[in-house]
């Protein structure tokens, strides 16, 4: 039996924020960083709550720690909110879920992106870091109630996060296409959300603000598939290296994917081929290669080394690397099992 869940309700569009009045809340923990708080947007989205109390948490870094999930927790605890809501990209979102998990209070979780590729606002995954290594967390609970997808929070995105986020999003609909859960839902959403970011990821990096907001919806649709169907090697590897190295999470993906494309591919291209003709493309290799293109279009390495990790640096950690990999949840769902030697092929391609 095949299933599909999508716990979230999802507002999209220029009135979108609107829809947080009618959640009544009284008190709201809102989780962002140090740049929402200060360019005055999470003030904007404090009085989006009529008549509640708002304490605003702004200190979410970069792959989230779990010393700073826990500063959030004794916030928590102290406000004892009946909300939670999260402002900003992945490592926000992912931060106020574990926030939410961890507090031991029943709170309604609402997320609110800023750049258009972890999709977190959709899904039952976070990742938190702890002693350099990325830990994947997979729970029903923690699927927001309400995400918010406010095109006015895309005007000035740098290109450098839509690039990244971007190719994020992309990988999500490859691997989820792919992956072992898939199915004819998951299918639609992945290929449909392919096809949009494909054709207008270039636009809205070169500064075309209108098609931003469809690329925001393509990147949450992109995660409704993953989240159901599963990832894969592409995602257990760039955790992995994200976690040992700090390279933007889009980064790593962007060089891994070609090659676990080729790899998965060579036993059973199908699931490719189909993602390839829903994006008019030829074939697998014609997927690949637009691909290829549209990292080197966006501006992304190619590799590790271009990402400015040292060969040799990667070569002493692959041990660990590889371990890390191998027990990330995204390895279990690749569409083959993925032994130590094929990921150690795959991050050896991208030295």
């Amino acid at each position: 039996m095949q299933s599909f869940v999508c716990g979230t309700r999802l507002c999209f569009g220029a009135d979108a924020p609107a829809a947080l009045a009618g959640l009544h809340a009284e008190r709201v923990l809102l989780v962002t960083d140090p740049y929402f708080a200060e360019n005055g947007t999470a003030a904007r989205y404090a009085a989006a709550f009529p008549g509640a109390q708002v304490e605003i948490f702004s200190d979410v870094a970069p792959d989230p720690p779990l010393s700073l999930v826990a500063q959030g927790v004794a916030r928590l605890q102290a406000l004892r909110p009946d909300t939670v809501l999260a402002l900003g990209g992945g490592s926000a979102i992912d931060c106020a879920k574990g926030i939410a998990a961890l507090g031991g209070l029943p709170v309604r979780l609402v997320a609110v992106p800023t750049t258009s590729g972890s999709g977190s606002e959709v899904t039952s995954f976070a990742i938190l870091t702890q002693g350099g290594v990325k830990h994947p967390l997979v729970d029903p609970a923690l699927r927001p109630e309400l995400a918010i997808l406010d095109p006015a929070l895309l005007e000035a995105l740098p290109p450098r996060l839509i690039a990244e986020s971007g190719m994020d999003a992309v990988s999500h609909c490859v691997e989820a296409a792919a992956a072992r859960e898939a199915s004819p839902v998951t299918d639609a959403l992945a290929h449909s959300a392919c096809r949009t970011l494909l054709r207008l990821l270039p636009r809205s990096f070169a500064g075309e603000t209108a098609v931003r907001g469809d690329v925001h919806l393509a990147a949450s649709m992109a995660a409704l598939a993953f989240d159901n169907a599963g990832l894969g090697a592409c995602h257990a590897l760039a955790h992995a290296l994200g976690g040992r190295f700090h390279v933007a999470h889009g980064r790593l993906c962007a060089m891994l994917l070609p090659h676990v494309i080729a790899h998965h591919a060579a036993e059973d291209p199908h699931p490719y081929a189909a993602l390839a003709a829903a994006c008019g493309l030829p074939g697998v290799r014609g997927l690949t290669g637009t691909i290829v293109r549209l990292r080197a279009r966006l501006g992304l390495p190619a590799s590790l080394t271009e990402a400015g990790v040292p060969r040799e640096a990667v070569l002493e950690a692959e041990t660990d690397v590889l371990e890390a990999a191998l027990a990330d949840p995204c390895a279990s769902q690749a569409p083959a099992p993925l032994t130590r030697d094929a990921l150690q092929v795959l991050l050896r391609q991208v030295l």
